[in-house]
């Protein structure tokens, strides 16, 4: 049974699919989204399936996503900002290396423009970031084997951050 290398978690718009096809580069690895898994096995957004089945739905389809994207991916993967919610999806991350790469409100607000395309952040988006956060940090916190702070920082300098952090070399 494969692992991945690194699995990405963190809040949405924090670059987790940025990084993660940056660190697979420079690791000569490949780079899975369990966002884009859904998408593709669904044929719709993420956003037409909050909207058409409710967020339940969705966390079920993610949660297999994740389930099989650890079971079978030996790059790098990141993982859709809720995924962590689900406890089964945590404990199958013990023992994984992870990175949380983290972000605060008005560095999500510069990234995303807290837009409408975010379906968890349709109404006072920064109000129900902060929310999320508030909710999720922990379990962000739980699940890592490391944190990498995103603020401020290009993409290049997060990647190699993340590199320093889990002591993984180019190869």
């Amino acid at each position: 049974m494969s692992a991945p290398l690194i699995v990405l978690v963190g809040p949405m718009g924090v670059g987790k699919s940025t990084v993660g096809q940056l660190l697979a580069e420079r690791l000569g690895a490949g780079f899975r989204d369990t966002d884009e898994d859904i998408v593709a096995a669904q044929g719709r957004s993420i956003a037409e399936i909050f909207v058409d089945e409710g967020e339940s739905a969705f966390r079920a389809l993610e949660k297999e996503a994740v389930r099989g994207a650890l079971a079978e991916h030996d790059g790098v993967l990141a993982l859709g900002g809720g995924a962590v919610l689900d406890a089964g999806t945590r404990a199958l991350l013990a023992g994984q290396r992870v990175v949380y790469l983290s972000m605060d409100v008005e560095e999500a607000v510069r990234r995303t423009g807290l837009n409408a395309a975010r379906p968890l952040l349709a109404v006072n988006p920064r109000k129900q970031w902060r929310e999320l956060m508030e909710a999720r940090r922990h379990l962000y916190e739980e699940v890592a084997t490391v944190v990498v702070a995103t603020d401020g920082r290009t993409p290049e300098e997060v990647t190699q951050a993340a590199l320093d952090a889990v002591e993984l070399k180019d190869v």
